[in-house]
Parts: structure tokens; C-alpha cells; sequence
């Protein structure tokens, strides 16, 4: 294989869909808020993405078999609007690579009629929050006032947004997509279920559905003990020792 590839697993007519994105990132907060969402909503997966560009080895479970690393795309029926969730395992290693498998979720995403990309994240601050505040960063312009109804607070943000998150967006907008970042405060140096409940609360708003958040807890403890794993394991592959961790960014990874 020498190129990202999407495994659909079951055919499903989709009523104008809306794809959220929750994959790994700082603080895990996005991942928490999507993996969460699919778990109460009892959403059903629909195709997986493989991709060279994902770390060369495979995941060994608990029953004895392996795995692919990949990401996993689920759907959800609404009544305005059906949703598509991504999540995954990791993100890809190089802005050359995340170029290459966004691309092809996009083009995928798209023969499915999304016309709305809503991606989630964390906003790293390096500062412990009680009350994470949520910000928003939106591909055009008219949507900060329709969003801003929902408590998402818009130009108080700074830097760029790294990853799939930005560029769903980014690329989205190319090809005429409308598109919508939500960011929970988060410190940046650990798992942050609080900033993900905050997130995945706008996210709600946002689409007009309820999901309950008593769980999120501990989906995001199981969240942090695999990253740690693939963390240790993506540091394997490429020769370095768990000191050596802070000398690379593996947030993508993460």
C-alpha cells in the first residue's frame, strides 16, 4: 500500500451529514469528547482509514488478534442532520502525510454529502483551568456570529492549529466546505476530561441532541493508558528512549 486507503465497511444513505472530528491531540480532549459521543450514542462504524503514513506496526489485543492502526469513521441518523464522526488511533507524522490522508477524507466525506466539517480540540496554556473556557475558530466569516449564540468565545485564540483539526478545515474551505474548530482550555501536559465535557456541551448545543457525560471519566483514563502505550511504542520504532520524549513532538501521537 503507498497511499491512505478507506475501507468502507457497510454502504449507508446519509442525510445531510455533518462530520465531527475527534482525533488524538493536545490534552486528548477532542478524542475524549468523539469517543465519548460514538460510546452514548451507539453510533455504528461505517468504513476504517488506513495509511502508510501511520506508524509501521500493528496493535496486538487482548483476544489474541491484531489489529490495523487506523482511524474509524461511525455514523449516527438525526433528524436534521446524520452525523459522521472520526476518530482514531493516531494522526499522520508529516505536514506532507497529513495533506495525503486529509485529502482523502475529504474526498470520501464529501461523496457523502457533507457540507459542515466541526472539528474538536484542545487549546494548550499551560495552565491548570477550573472552568476551561471554549474558543472557536470558523473557515468563514458569517458563521462567528451564528456559533457565538452557543457560549463559544471567537479572536481570543492565538497560534495555528496543528493536525487534522486545522487542516479538515483548511482544505475543506477549498472545496467550499463550511467548517467549525471548537477548543477546550486545556493545560497541554495531561489528559483533560473537564475541557473535553466543555467541548463536546457546545458541540451538543451546536447540533440540538444530548448525550450524558457521567462516564467520560473513565473512557478518558482508557483513553490515556493507550496513548501512553502508543506513545512508548512510536518511540520504539524509531530508536529513542522514553527520556528522549521531550526532544520530539509527538502530539500527533498523542
Amino acid at each position: 500500500m503507498f497511499e491512505t486507503t478507506i475501507v468502507e465497511k457497510e454502504k449507508v444513505k446519509m442525510k445531510n451529514p455533518i462530520l465531527i472530528e475527534g482525533l488524538p491531540g493536545i490534552g486528548l480532549v477532542g478524542k475524549i469528547a468523539a469517543d465519548h459521543m460514538i460510546a452514548e450514542l451507539k453510533a455504528k462504524k461505517v468504513a476504517d482509514l488506513i495509511s502508510p503514513h501511520f506508524p509501521h506496526q500493528v496493535i496486538m489485543q487482548k483476544n489474541g488478534v491484531m489489529r490495523m492502526i487506523k482511524n474509524r469513521l461511525y455514523h449516527v441518523p438525526g433528524k436534521k442532520n446524520d452525523l459522521l464522526i472520526l476518530v482514531g488511533d493516531v494522526q499522520a507524522v508529516t505536514s506532507e502525510a497529513q495533506y495525503e490522508v486529509t485529502g482523502k477524507m475529504l474526498d470520501y466525506v464529501e461523496k457523502k454529502g457533507v457540507k459542515l466539517i466541526i472539528t474538536l480540540g484542545g487549546y494548550g496554556t499551560g495552565r491548570v483551568h477550573q472552568t476551561p473556557r471554549i474558543f472557536g475558530i470558523v473557515s468563514h466569516k458569517p458563521l462567528v456570529e451564528k456559533y457565538k449564540k452557543y457560549g463559544i468565545i471567537f479572536g481570543e485564540s492565538k497560534g495555528s492549529i496543528i493536525g487534522a483539526a486545522g487542516l479538515l478545515l483548511g482544505l475543506g474551505k477549498v472545496r467550499g466546505l463550511q467548517g467549525i474548530c471548537i477548543m477546550g482550555e486545556t493545560h497541554g501536559g495531561f489528559v483533560d476530561p473537564k475541557s473535553a465535557q466543555g467541548v463536546l456541551e457546545s458541540l451538543c448545543k451546536i447540533l440540538e441532541i444530548k448525550v450524558d457525560t457521567k462516564k467520560l471519566d473513565q473512557r478518558a483514563k482508557e483513553s490515556e493508558q493507550f496513548a501512553k502505550k502508543m506513545e512508548k511504542e512510536a518511540l520504539a520504532a524509531k530508536g529513542l528512549s522514553p527520556t528522549e520524549h521531550g526532544k520530539h513532538d509527538l502530539s500527533y501521537i498523542r
